[in-house]
């Protein structure tokens, strides 16, 4: 049978979103900030040649750089005040997170709700600060060190202009993580994913059109741009069905008595996502791993040998580096899985409005049971995030596919794209809902 809320979602059109104010607003100031995002990403550093920049990262566009630049929607690459992009807070977050399993009071502070959990997001501010001023030193360095075809990248190097980078790189982070908030407060869905969505879908138009120009002259063969097409649609079909896949595991309520002498019995299903980690472990697994590859190959050149020999290791389509990305993808997918849920509290909980899993023993046993079906779902979504973000990579390296979109950056485009839909959804079925109170009210003065 049909739900109310599901028949209230199915009516839902473009009319209802007209008469929605506060979801209008919202939707306004969601689209103005990021066009101040995507405004800021076109303003350069100081001191930057562009055009020994451009040479520079057209011969990098399917490496590292091309990641990097990917999920920075192409600020990296013109060398701009948002180049760090929204990384080094999505670090510094892993890095809390991480810190709460292991440190006690960190531990306690995520139990006591909403205050502890903003005290733990200012001790990731800092650490953003932290890690921007270090990486945003290392990239000032990096590019030091970097030219093309006699050209330097840096008109003037020296310490005055890696201050001035890294005061730039700093404060430019730090406004794109206020944005961020900021979008997630008073607009509509989360704003650091939003932020990281529009600058991967920024560089589609341009991936598009560099591989049909590399069709027309024949660098690559139509037959296999096709291809390329059709598993980029495929591979979003099968992303979009796994992502809204479930385990629903029956939940049965003790029988109550009713008027009349009637009993009745409730149920409901607790429903169990297959990727329950949705896009986090592959942000982390990047953002973790792109720290020590990109400042490998920054200084590799005049490095040492073991430098080196770790940019080597550390390449695009090198065994280790597709094992280290492949590891952390099923590390974060099976640890976060565990933060966002917990058997034994959601078995508490069960026990203790009297719901209980049919052929189940409450407590302990529906504990154990929860956490072994929520194992075997992650074993699949650990594989199936594994094998999407392996997939470009494998494209990369092997066949030489000239732009990096695919894997990590299209499960960031599709979640985000469903997660914002399903938000508002939710306001518009929620502003229909005071709508039918209101006019039911109004009905009962006129009686």
């Amino acid at each position: 049978m049909v739900s109310a809320a599901e028949q209230l979602a199915s009516n839902i059109n473009f009319s209802s979103l007209a008469k929605a104010e506060d979801l209008k607003k919202r939707i306004f100031f969601t689209l103005l900030a990021l066009i101040v995002y995507r405004l800021g990403t076109y303003i350069p550093i100081p001191g930057i040649d562009p055009v020994a920049l451009e040479q520079i990262f057209k011969q990098n566009v399917g490496g590292i750089l091309g990641m990097f630049d990917m999920f920075a929607g192409g600020a990296l690459g013109r060398m701009t005040i948002f180049a760090l992009n929204i990384m080094p807070y999505i670090s510094a977050s892993i890095i809390m997170q991480l810190l709460t399993v292991v440190s006690p009071q960190l531990e306690q502070l995520k139990k006591e709700g909403e205050s502890g959990r903003k005290k733990i997001n200012q001790y990731a501010r800092y650490g953003t600060v932290l890690l921007a001023t270090v990486q945003g030193y290392g990239v000032a360095v990096g590019i030091e060190n970097m030219s093309s075809q006699g050209m330097e990248a840096v008109m003037n190097p020296g310490l005055f202009f890696r201050f001035i980078t890294v005061i730039t790189l700093v404060t430019g982070t730090l406004f794109v993580m206020w944005l961020g908030e900021q979008i997630t407060q008073r607009g509509i869905g989360n704003g650091i994913s939003l932020i990281i969505f529009t600058g991967i879908v920024s560089q589609l138009p341009l991936a598009l059109s560099t591989t049909f120009e590399l069709g027309r002259t024949g660098a690559l063969s139509a037959l296999f741009i096709v291809f390329l097409i059709v598993m980029s649609i495929s591979v979003i079909a099968f992303m979009v069905f796994v992502e809204r896949a479930q385990r629903r595991i029956l939940i049965q309520y003790p029988k109550r008595q009713m008027g009349a002498g009637g009993r009745t019995g409730e149920s409901s299903h607790l429903p169990l996502k297959i990727n329950t980690s949705g896009v986090i472990p592959p942000i982390f697994a990047s953002s973790l791993l792109l720290l020590p590859v990109t400042f490998v190959s920054f200084n590799a050149g005049s490095g040492p040998e073991w430098l080196n020999f770790l940019s080597i290791i550390l390449s695009r389509g090198h065994p280790v580096y597709l094992s280290l990305y492949i590891a952390m993808i099923v590390f974060f997918a099976f640890f976060y899985t565990a933060i966002v849920f917990n058997p034994k509290d959601t078995a508490e909980n069960l026990k203790k409005y009297g719901g209980f899993i049919p052929g189940i023993r409450p407590g302990e046993n529906t504990a154990n049971y929860l956490d072994f079906v929520l194992t075997r779902l992650t074993v699949v979504g650990a594989i199936y995030l594994s094998a999407v973000c392996l997939l470009p990579e494998l494209l990369i390296s092997k066949y030489k596919v000239p732009f990096y979109f695919g894997g990590t950056s299209l499960l960031i485009v599709v979640s985000v794209t469903m997660d914002t839909v399903t938000q508002i959804q939710s306001y518009l079925i929620a502003h229909q809902y005071e709508g039918l109170i209101k006019r039911s009210s109004l009905r009962n003065k006129k009686r």
